[in-house]
């Protein structure tokens, strides 16, 4: 009769091994047994095998720790705090005190209201979550839906999913679930709207697999009028200039979440910027840390906010009506 495993055995045998994590979290094989060795974290255990293994205490505190580090913290100062500590550095800022200047300020959705959404997502009330996005966007305007509602969601929605208050396939359901009420409702923006120009070509990086705030750059674009093309996720840098040339694209607008790290961000964009026709606009937009700063990329638009796109795309306008193509001046 076969030996039974031992129930230390059968403890560890659902715990996910290192190519797991660097698969879900996004911090390489090689920087977890760095910090094993450097700074006594991760404290993995060992399976039956002998491969190292990872408690789920263990991965939140390093979905924190990748949060943290993309947002230019340093692993000498993060790696060995305790997570009480990375969970107060991780928090959003607090917002200003009542009568401050804030954008958006008489539009943006309530603390409490953005609850009610997640609450729909705890429960695991799929319909009942797409029936009161949809609900909202048809109320307040896709506009000021993505804006004000589905922008700072989809933040609380990841800092939840960070802190282990979400599991990973409810993360997953939400996203599915924006998407497309989304994608219906730019869809249904009548072709009518739509100027001819600019053209934009939209996609991530490899190795950027989040794509809402890809798709909701679109909405925006859509929504002045822009003919955009999406190529979904994590398009190498060397098919795009094709794909621009192809489908005779005016601006590549690229969308980062954080997960990249900045030297991959700032080689990738200084890569396909070498490799773009000078006449054809670079933008970057979203959450990544060498975005902020806007600056040590030339010929490069960095597009922080979704308010900001309509003055971009007017300026692009503005340039081809005073024949000066934006991304020649940047590049100069």
């Amino acid at each position: 009769m076969p030996e039974l495993p031992a129930p230390a055995d059968l403890a560890l045998s659902g715990l996910p091994g290192i190519a797991a994590v660097e698969r879900d979290i996004g911090i390489s094989k090689d920087t977890l047994r760095v910090w094993e060795r450097r700074y006594g974290f991760p404290a993995p255990l060992r399976d039956a095998a002998g491969e190292r293994v990872y408690p789920a205490e263990q991965v939140q505190r390093l979905r924190l720790l990748k949060r943290l580090l993309d947002s230019g913290h340093r692993p000498g100062r993060v790696v060995p705090a305790e997570i009480d500590l990375l969970a107060l550095l991780a928090l959003p800022p607090e917002p200003p005190v009542a009568g401050a200047k804030q954008a958006n300020s008489s539009s943006s959705v309530a603390a409490e209201e953005l609850e009610r959404y997640l609450d729909l997502l705890r429960a695991h009330d799929v319909e009942g979550l797409r029936r009161a996005l949809s609900q909202a966007l048809l109320r307040m305007g896709l506009g000021p839906c993505v804006m004000n509602l589905m922008a700072p969601l989809t933040t609380q929605v990841g800092a939840c999913w960070m802190r282990g208050e979400l599991e990973i396939f409810e993360e997953h359901i939400y996203t599915e679930s924006l998407q497309q009420v989304l994608r219906q409702a730019v869809q249904a923006i009548p072709q009518l709207a739509l100027a001819e120009r600019p053209r934009v070509l939209l996609t991530t990086l490899v190795g950027e697999p989040h794509g809402l705030g890809l798709l909701m750059v679109e909405a925006m674009l859509t929504l002045e009028g822009c003919q955009c093309l999406s190529l979904g996720v994590q398009t190498p840098v060397d098919e795009l200039p094709r794909a621009a040339a192809a489908h005779r694209a005016d601006i590549v607008a690229l969308s980062f979440s954080g997960y990249l790290s900045a030297a991959v961000v700032q080689r990738g964009l200084t890569d396909l910027r070498l490799q773009l026709d000078p006449a054809i606009e670079l933008w970057a937009g979203g959450r990544a840390s060498t975005l902020q700063r806007r600056a040590g990329m030339p010929g490069v638009s960095c597009i922080i906010e979704l308010a900001e796109v309509a003055s971009a795309v007017a300026r692009w306008r503005a340039g081809q009506i005073d024949g000066i193509p934006q991304a020649v001046t940047d590049a100069a």
